[in-house]
């Protein structure tokens, strides 16, 4: 099923039976993302955020069968957002992705782009964001046309309220210029943390936004009924060649008429 939102990109919506369900799809079509574009280019590049669906996902690619189908060494990982807290927090999103799956591949260290923790010397977010930032415009190209590369996916989960990586809603950080920002006061904690930019998420050739679970589906419903981006960060999310939404049939509760046939048993 497809929408046409206010981002102007048509999504696409597929829809799970539950939770689960939604992880092992997530883990099998990731799997097979990064397959399909080391078997066209040698190497592929994907964004991770935090947030329990996603971890759940990437422990479900840890436990699948098809894992040793990608070249883990030719994976360049970032991440899409971070809370500012030292190394090895275990609420940092780094931490909880090398423990639902990193930590059990063999990943190249030097292709795996963590984003800055708090330490004695980087105390302020918006020094990690800088930083950050640095790093992606190193790793540009010039087919890239712009200061992040163009990454082949990023996987997004969502927020009750409407939230995607540390971009909240009516926040400053939606306003920001650049590929990183660093934020002071997120409405959830930690309240400071560091995120991508919607510019830099939608400079990526696919986008995807993972929900599930009841009290996600109001935020879905707003977000591809086309309400601003302002009001649900969500919204503003485009991929350059896919934006996929994946959810359980409670996430997609809400949906009006037309947008909520399963795609999916």
């Amino acid at each position: 099923m497809r929408t046409d939102g206010e981002v102007g990109v048509t999504a696409t919506v597929v829809v799970h039976a539950d939770d689960a369900t939604v992880a092992q799809a997530v883990a099998a079509r990731l799997v097979t993302r990064i397959v399909d574009v080391q078997a066209a280019r040698g190497f592929a590049s994907v964004v991770l955020t935090g947030g329990s669906i996603v971890n759940d996902s990437l422990a479900a690619v840890a436990g699948s069968a098809l894992r040793d189908t990608v070249d883990w060494a030719r994976l360049d990982l970032w991440w899409g957002d971070e809370r500012f807290l030292p190394e090895g927090d275990p609420d940092r999103n780094e931490t909880q992705a090398r423990t639902a799956l990193l930590e059990s591949v063999a990943l190249d260290p030097r292709r795996v782009h963590p984003m800055p923790a708090r330490s004695a010397t980087l105390r302020r977010p918006e020094d990690a964001a800088a930083a950050y930032a640095r790093l992606l415009r190193d790793a540009s190209r010039p087919e890239d046309h712009g200061p992040v590369p163009t990454f082949d996916l990023v996987l997004l989960g969502i927020g009750p309220d409407g939230h995607v990586a540390s971009l909240f809603p009516e926040h400053p950080a939606l306003y920001a210029d650049g590929a990183v920002v660093g934020v002071r006061g997120a409405p959830k904690p930690p309240p400071e943390r560091v995120t991508l930019t919607l510019a830099s998420i939608n400079a990526a050739r696919q986008v995807w936004l993972v929900a599930t679970g009841e009290g996600k589906a109001k935020a879905v419903r707003m977000a591809l009924s086309g309400t601003g981006p302002v009001q649900i960060p969500a919204a503003g999310v485009a991929g350059r060649s896919q934006t996929l939404w994946l959810l359980d049939r409670a996430a997609a509760s809400a949906l009006p008429r037309g947008l909520d046939r399963p795609a999916s048993p």
